[in-house]
């Protein structure tokens, strides 16, 4: 019996709704076919650094975790950037990822590769019926901005419009290149952080997860690999909690704070990044001398009646 056939008829591949997904990847192959430009893997390349800002900054550190503040149109915009990344809607995506976060690698872990392994944590979670739901009591704070709610029920009305846009601007290539080739790309640099950041990498906390932190996976995803330092602290603007450790959707939110379009950006308290570091034990004050014993005379005195 296959692993998918064991599963619940609600957790098996819907071969229906998951035909977009292969789709793309098919039509993705078309790079092969419709010849070639320089700017072709430019836009490509331009486009997934983008679109992950959008997800990573947006979806994940904002709606998610709340770890900055910004304005209500700078928000919808944030929104609107991750949502052309074809993640299914904001909504959706910060619902999901809190549960993560709260049953992480346990039994109910939406995608623990501990749990059900490689395909199921990088994309069956997604391409099955149980998960299509957009767990709105898990983001009520965000839930009430009809502008979001509309948003993630039409989440693929932005992903249509830019690949309608490459396709007017520069024809098939473009849109192969542009959309479909970034699409696939992001789509799995994105995955990866499910997948792998729980299996390869380093443990600087302890945590109660297989959380990791992976250089290579950071550099791919604009600094989302740095997953120990996150699930061990999940409430900053950055996830690269050292100078070595490259965070790029940091780096450009620091940017826009200084132009004001966000603000209070969270970063861990200084006990928070030492807290891997082990604390010297305390120095224990000499002890003091014992006491002298008491001098006795050489010999006893004896009491003499006839003196």
């Amino acid at each position: 019996m296959s692993v998918s056939a064991s599963r619940p008829r609600s957790e098996r591949l819907d071969r229906i709704s998951s035909i977009p997904f292969f789709a793309v990847h098919l039509a993705a192959l078309g790079a092969l076919f419709v010849g070639f430009h320089w700017y072709y893997p430019v836009v490509a390349i331009g486009l997934y650094y983008l679109r992950m800002f959008g997800v990573t900054a947006g979806f994940h550190r904002y709606f998610s975790h709340r770890s900055y503040k910004t304005s209500r149109g700078f928000q919808f915009l944030l929104a609107l950037l991750g949502t052309t990344a074809a993640q299914k809607g904001v909504l959706w995506w910060a619902a999901h990822h809190r549960d993560h976060h709260k049953f992480s690698d346990q039994p109910e872990d939406l995608h623990s590769p501990r749990q059900r392994g490689f395909w199921w944590s990088h994309v069956g979670w997604i391409l099955c019926a149980k998960n299509n739901r957009t767990k709105t009591e898990r983001i009520g704070d965000f839930a009430k901005y009809p502008e979001l709610r509309w948003l993630n029920k039409y989440h693929l009305v932005p992903p249509v419009a830019l690949a309608t846009l490459l396709f007017l601007v520069g024809g098939w290539g473009l849109l192969v290149w542009g959309f479909f080739v970034s699409t696939v790309l992001l789509w799995h640099g994105t995955f990866t952080i499910n997948s792998l950041s729980h299996v390869f990498g380093s443990r600087r906390y302890q945590t109660s997860d297989d959380s990791k932190n992976n250089f290579l996976l950071a550099l791919i995803t604009l600094g989302e690999g740095w997953h120990n330092n996150h699930h061990f602290y999940m409430s900053t603007a950055n996830q690269g909690w050292f100078w070595w450790e490259i965070d790029g959707s940091y780096y450009a939110l620091k940017l826009l704070s200084w132009v004001g379009l966000v603000r209070d950006l969270r970063t861990p308290p200084k006990h928070i990044r030492d807290a891997h570091r082990p604390v010297a034990p305390a120095v224990a004050a000499p002890l003091a001398p014992p006491p002298k014993p008491l001098a006795l005379p050489a010999a006893p005195i004896v009491f003499d009646p006839a003196a």
